[in-house]
């Protein structure tokens, strides 16, 4: 099987102007719709109640979302806790009721159905810790971002820092706004998602990137276009498995992994589609529309340094 060590010859950068278009339908599309529709925030972010659940035998977590769908207290989110017999049930703000009023109603429910149910624990989250999650994941979203600025302008050239950013505030609006659009629950582990196709995207990258600064010294007849074009090629067949590779874990933590995961996986498939998309279409072409050149990435030669002395 020689399929992916073949270099594509695909005129990638001959279509950026689509590209600019589609992405930026897409942007805007995210932006108004994120306005408009807001994020659907989980317990983590809007506050709620936590109630720990122990039973005798190991419980279906499916049968007791079922329960409680069927109540007042539709949408809570279950996950097992420690062991298999015991539940941990975080449960949305309801005006009429208080943490233990809500406890006891939740144990009731569940008892119903002949299970011997033992409340363990109830903690009540307050609207001012999801303000403080909200503002620590936006601040650590920018903090990443930044300290990336820094790594690739170090690494490469600030013209890469900035086509890099460029790529990375595209997937994380991108993956933000269809959150936005399917109402899908954003929690925690959806942040932690992004967080992650943040280092995705930039590996993703940083591997053209690298390969585009080894051309500019290998091929010097070429022009910037033609490196470029040329590099991504060069990595396409290393992209496409790794993509690949990584979709095939994910969908399966979609479907095999519970409910519990299922915001962080579609997080995950959506940002690695966008990623690997942006590493091709938006990475490179803003570098190449900022006026990248060889001269930027050949070493500087010190001024009235001396040449070796010949044998």
């Amino acid at each position: 099987m020689d399929l992916f060590n073949k270099e594509s010859h695909i005129n990638f950068l001959g279509h950026q102007k689509i590209a600019a278009i589609f992405s930026a339908v897409l942007i805007l599309t995210s932006i108004a719709i994120t306005f408009i529709n807001g994020l659907n925030f989980g317990v983590d972010f809007t506050g709620g109640t936590i109630v720990e659940l122990r039973y005798e035998n190991p419980v279906n977590l499916q049968e007791v979302r079922s329960v409680l769908n069927n109540s007042e207290f539709a949408g809570a989110i279950v996950q097992n806790y420690g062991s298999a017999n015991e539940v941990l049930i975080r449960l949305a703000p309801i005006d009429e009721l208080n943490s233990s009023q809500i406890s006891t109603e939740v144990t009731r429910l569940l008892s119903q159905s002949g299970s011997n149910v033992e409340l363990r624990r109830v903690e009540f989250v307050g609207a001012q810790v999801g303000e403080e999650l909200t503002e620590s994941g936006g601040l650590a979203m920018l903090f990443a971002l930044f300290g990336i600025l820094v790594y690739v302008a170090i690494r490469f050239q600030t013209r890469f820092s900035l086509g890099a950013i460029a790529a990375l505030v595209h997937d994380i609006i991108i993956t933000i706004g269809f959150f936005a659009i399917t109402q899908v629950d954003f929690d925690l582990s959806v942040l932690a998602a992004i967080l992650a196709v943040i280092g995705y995207s930039l590996n993703d990258t940083i591997v053209v990137f690298d390969r585009i600064r080894e051309n500019f010294k290998r091929l010097r007849n070429s022009t910037p276009f033609e490196v470029c074009n040329t590099s991504i090629n060069q990595t396409m067949s290393r992209t496409i498995i790794t993509g690949l590779t990584t979709l095939l874990v994910l969908f399966a933590l979609f479907f095999l992994g519970g409910e519990t995961i299922h915001g962080f996986a579609i997080a995950l498939i959506v940002g690695v589609i966008v990623g690997t998309y942006s590493s091709i279409y938006v990475a490179s072409p803003v570098t190449l529309a900022l006026g990248i050149s060889r001269q930027d990435l050949m070493p500087v030669e010190k001024e009235g340094e001396e040449l070796p002395e010949r044998p």
